[in-house]
């Protein structure tokens, strides 16, 4: 991948205080399955919050280590609605992987603002999805209402679809603003995942998920802790 691409940057840190990537599992759905992968601590696990996704989650998140920012994955919903489960789940992350406008991520850090503590504000997550090629004039206008974009494959689903894009589009990434990488990433591909790492991209977090799946939602322990272990001993 061409890294000739400069950003005014620091490498990200992980939330541990360790240099490097952070690492996030979403789609998490059974308690159980949930308890053993928060043994593992990743830096973020998430929770999908939309109906039509077969790894919708319900119920009571268990209790988790403190370190880990559990995080809601929503498509389209109401601001009141995002607002409600952030308070009912205590939530550290809000990720959106609808159509959300600027306009609506204004009023969503508007609301939560006003809603949680300043030192304990819920991350924002604006997601946007790549096939081929992308058009990055379109974050310009979200830089200052989100805290990370992620960058996920273009699918038939908002998110789960299990492929990668082509990672050499993100050779044009405009921004120094630190993104979350996504999109069908699993063991098979921590060699791509250890070269693009090498560039000068602002990556923050790795993002997994039905790479890493026995079914929709749950989780092969194990194959968690191998990609993880791998993540973990790359250094940027």
């Amino acid at each position: 991948m061409n890294n000739s691409t400069q950003h005014n940057t620091t490498p990200p840190f992980r939330h541990g205080g360790k240099t490097g990537v952070g690492i996030k599992i979403c789609g998490m759905k059974y308690p159980d399955n949930i308890v053993a992968l928060g043994a593992l601590l990743p830096d973020y696990m998430g929770f999908i919050f939309w109906e039509k996704s077969a790894r919708n989650f319900e119920g009571i998140i268990p209790a988790l280590p403190s370190s880990i920012k559990k995080t809601g994955v929503f498509v389209n919903e109401t601001v009141a609605n995002i607002v409600g489960k952030v308070f009912e789940h205590d939530l550290q992350a809000v990720q959106l992987h609808g159509k959300e406008s600027v306009a609506y991520c204004t009023e969503l850090k508007s609301e939560l603002k006003k809603s949680k503590p300043a030192q304990s504000q819920t991350e924002i997550i604006k997601v946007f999805s790549i096939l081929d090629d992308f058009n990055f004039d379109v974050l310009a206008p979200f830089e200052s209402v989100c805290d990370y974009f992620l960058f996920d494959t273009k699918g038939k689903l908002p998110g789960g679809n299990g492929t990668t894009f082509d990672w050499t589009v993100l050779k044009d990434y405009p921004s120094s603003k630190p993104f979350i990488l996504s999109g069908g990433i699993g063991l098979d591909e921590m060699d791509a995942v250890n070269e693009i790492l090498k560039t000068n991209l602002p990556i923050y977090v790795i993002d997994l998920n039905s790479k890493l799946e026995i079914e929709p939602g749950l989780k092969n322990i194990q194959l968690c802790k191998d990609v993880i272990n791998c993540i973990s001993n790359i250094k940027k």
